[in-house]
């Protein structure tokens, strides 16, 4: 098993740094505090009517803050997924882990028929998972602390290894002939972004820094990264570890006169159209559309048919490195909101 898991990481380490293609390849936030129950019509997004199993309800809960287009593109997949299976969805978030513990406590309590959770803060989390899952309900992980949803009992988790996601970063920097990179973790204490820096420190040949910002508050963050390469000017690189830091780090990049590439996790619109432009150099994708659409789709085929997506191992929906190249397949889906 060791040897099984071994290749497939490299394998996923050399598509993710030698391909500049949409393959099938974090982290991300919201709005804190924030809950909504979407009740889709039937067939929405489905192309037919809904299914005709009963009606159930399905709780996501996300460790999302402000002002990342993230967690909308997942809500989307989620939607889809609820339209065609006959589901009442509902969605809330907040970025501290205890206030997402509460979340996930009070949907045990609403007596749902399944929950799915991201493990930004397993720490912080953790013990409610374990409620919701000694109290019978299906949970499904997704996007981040994979490594933590067996020990908790979920079913299984959706989303990239985010250790190999990084690596592929590194190389992909090694090849374009970069030197000293600095890594903009926009959530302390999410073990994902945390993950995803490490790995590109693990295989990049050059320096990396990590740079801690303030993500609910893009002025801030945006000044906080002009300063420091206003401070820095060796630095030829700046990655960002979600799609709206990028546009941010565009800015202060020019504020700061710096000539660093700008590379980043994540994908939407504005993304898609600075790797047109060629102001972000290359992106990590991680499909956040399928994270939701797959996760919805789990929890009902679980209590419809005993079924278990990819036998409890993780599912993986990332990470594909794209360029401008890529940009003609991906800017309609982005247009509407699902890449």
């Amino acid at each position: 098993m060791r040897t099984t898991r071994t290749a497939r990481r490299k394998a996923a380490l050399l598509a993710a740094a030698g391909i500049s293609a949409a393959l099938a390849l974090t982290g991300c936030s919201g709005s804190g505090g924030k809950s909504s129950e979407e009740k889709p019509s039937a067939g929405q997004g489905a192309g037919g009517k809904a299914a005709d199993t009963p009606r159930i309800k399905i709780a996501m809960i996300t460790h999302s803050g402000e002002g990342d287009t993230f967690w909308d593109i997942v809500q989307s997949g989620a939607k889809a997924a609820a339209a065609k299976d006959n589901v009442d969805f509902l969605y809330s978030a907040n970025k501290e882990g205890k206030e997402q513990a509460s979340l996930i406590e009070a949907a045990v309590d609403q007596k749902v028929q399944g929950i799915v959770v991201t493990l930004a803060k397993p720490e912080a989390v953790g013990a409610a998972v374990k409620k919701a899952v000694a109290a019978g309900i299906p949970v499904v992980t997704i996007n981040s602390g994979g490594r933590h949803s067996p020990g908790l009992g979920a079913l299984s988790h959706i989303g990239q290894d985010e250790a190999v996601a990084g690596e592929g970063v590194g190389a992909e920097l090694n090849t374009r002939g970069k030197k000293k990179a600095l890594c903009v973790i926009h959530e302390q204490g999410n073990v994902s972004l945390e993950e995803r820096c490490a790995g590109v420190k693990k295989t990049f040949r050059g320096s990396v820094e990590n740079l801690n910002v303030e993500g609910t508050n893009m002025p801030a963050t945006t000044s906080s990264i002009e300063a420091k390469l206003q401070a820095s000017k060796d630095i030829d690189v700046v990655v960002t570890l979600g799609a709206p830091f990028a546009d941010a780090t565009v800015k202060a990049k020019e504020g700061a006169g710096s000539t660093a590439e700008v590379d980043t996790f994540d994908l939407n619109a504005a993304v898609v159209k600075s790797l047109k432009s060629k102001a972000v150099g290359f992106a990590v994708d991680q499909q956040p559309y399928l994270q939701g659409y797959l996760a919805i789709d789990e929890i009902w085929l679980n209590r419809t048919n005993g079924n278990v997506l990819g036998g409890g191992k993780p599912v993986l929906t990332g990470p594909a490195i794209v360029t401008e190249k890529d940009v003609p397949a991906l800017e309609k889906y982005t247009a509407r909101g699902t890449r």
